[in-house]
């Protein structure tokens, strides 16, 4: 096929639109070509008075096609991208590899009724919440897809969750996304697609210790129901998550190889989603054919620490996303509509291992303890977060009352002064970058907006070290990856990685 790039399309185009502006490009009759398709699409919002899509359409035509590509210089044959293993755990799968899937939380739909419960009662189960259970953290949040990764793979990963329930304009939105009401349909058809080749997977079950013989992995001890059991396996995909502390301590004990890493915490900020629009789309801020508007920000303080904006999740919600009792941790959401009044994403002030106060390998998730406390104390001790407007955190006063953002955080909120629950130098930083980015971003910095705290799971503190094989430096067999070992930042890039260990997987088979 011919990928003709730099098409500009008109808010309400159609299919004929893309067959007459794939013919202009290549200076051919629009009857020529025979069929036009999105590769990519993205909103070109540069210019407020003609907004537009800037987008790749890939054509077949009835000549020759490198003749009719060479004619423009935009456009250029491709292949069809086509995954070449005998196609992670799906992946291993299709290998004939049998996989056993061990999932410390609920499935998904067990899982979607504690965490309703959590929001609603403030009753919180540590075994399964925003954190733990089918799908990991990915599946209540945005689902967002867009990555700075530009790994082949990428495109597997999309047409896997466009296979198996999420919307197909996944495969060409330069911003994709699934939303947590079509992930929870996603993550249910991949697990049965995995038990349909042989596969397996254990709900409630928890990682409890490692069993290994010369410095090779020889098992796995596992515990459900109170009672453990072991498994003989040679290989063992560890992906863990950014959260499952308990299993860094098991593996600190058991002598695994770690490293601080450098990470990220801060708060969560609320703006009326119709602001943003309007910053962004202009007089186009109610166009039918846009969505609601995003963002990404990022500064660098005087002080030289960065300060950016992280997860952003347009017309969505704050969610509860605690995982150990007696701390309160904050995420966002959005469902596939992002119809919700508020968008929020997270504002995060860079935290170098210099910040942790300790050498210790886990003095990170120590940090990370130390603000859940006191903003789980600070909120109330209910598992009410504490909020503050953002012109009370630029005059250094606690908030006493709410403007026209109203917090979306269940179970409740507590008017504060989120300095009583941060470090100086995170709200000092936030201070200066919100100034800054409203430079950016007009309103961003505006008054009403609502900061809501303690965004501390933006990233893992952590990194379980790994070769170049993907096993852990300290035990063969043992392949650490994803968000949890310190190698990702989303669900594409952990997607990948677990991709990639199961390739090295399946090689290490054929040996």
């Amino acid at each position: 096929m011919i990928r003709i790039n730099e098409i500009s399309l008109p808010l309400d185009y159609d299919d004929e639109t893309l067959k007459r502006a794939a013919a202009k490009k290549l200076g051919i009759g629009v009857q020529h070509i025979v069929s036009a398709s999105l590769y990519k699409r993205s909103i070109d919002a540069r210019k407020k008075q003609q907004i537009m899509f800037k987008a790749a359409v890939d054509v077949a035509v009835d000549r020759d096609e490198k003749s009719a590509a060479s004619k423009c210089r935009s456009a250029a044959v491709v292949d069809e991208y086509k995954y070449e293993l005998p196609v992670a755990a799906l992946i291993l799968a299709y290998s004939g590899q049998r996989p056993i899937v061990i999932e410390r939380g609920r499935d998904v739909d067990s899982r979607t009724r504690d965490v309703e419960r959590f929001q609603t009662l403030g009753i919180l189960d540590t075994s399964s919440n925003v954190q733990f259970g089918e799908g990991g953290a990915g599946t209540f949040s945005d689902g967002k897809l867009n990555t700075g990764t530009k790994d082949a793979r990428i495109r597997k990963v999309l047409t896997e969750f466009a296979e198996n329930g999420a919307p197909k304009e996944i495969l060409y939105l330069a911003k994709p996304h699934i939303g947590t009401d079509m992930l929870k349909t996603t993550v249910r058809n991949i697990r049965k697609k995995i038990i349909s080749l042989g596969g397996e997977v254990m709900f409630e079950t928890k990682l409890t210790s490692l069993k290994a013989s010369d410095g090779r992995l020889t098992g796995a001890v596992f515990e459900k129901s109170g009672e453990k059991f072991s498994l003989d396996t040679n290989d063992l995909v560890l992906a863990v998550g950014h959260s499952a502390r308990d299993t860094f301590d098991m593996l600190k004990s058991e002598g695994i190889h770690m490293e601080q890493k450098p990470f990220a915490m801060g708060v969560r900020i609320e703006h009326l989603q119709s602001m943003i629009n309007k910053s962004q789309y202009g007089s186009f801020c109610e166009s039918p054919y846009l969505t609601a508007a995003d963002y990404k920000l990022a500064v660098h303080t005087s002080g030289g620490r960065g300060v950016y904006t992280f997860c952003m999740c347009p017309g969505g919600t704050v969610v509860a996303a605690a995982s150990e009792e007696g701390r309160l941790v904050t995420n966002g959401m959005s469902e596939f509509a992002r119809d919700k009044t508020n968008a929020n994403s997270a504002l995060l002030v860079g935290i170098s291992t210099d910040d942790f106060g300790s050498t210790d390998v886990l003095a990170g998730v120590a940090l990370q303890r130390s603000l859940e406390e006191k903003a789980f104390a600070l909120g109330g001790g209910n598992y009410h977060a504490p909020v503050q407007r953002v012109c009370d955190l630029l005059a250094g006063q606690k908030s006493a009352a709410l403007g026209s953002v109203i917090p979306s955080y269940r179970p409740g909120y507590t008017l504060a002064s989120l300095d009583e629950c941060l470090p100086q130098f995170m709200t000092d930083s936030m201070r200066e970058g919100l100034i800054m980015m409203d430079k950016r971003l007009s309103g961003f910095a505006y008054g009403d907006a609502v900061l809501t705290a303690v965004e501390s799971r933006s990233s893992s503190p952590v990194r379980i070290s790994r070769d170049e094989s993907m096993q852990s430096v300290s035990m063969r067999g043992l392949y650490p990856c994803g968000e949890g070992a310190g190698y990702a930042g989303g669900i594409m890039s952990a997607a990948v990685d677990g991709i990639k260990a199961a390739e090295k997987i399946i090689e290490s088979t054929k040996l």
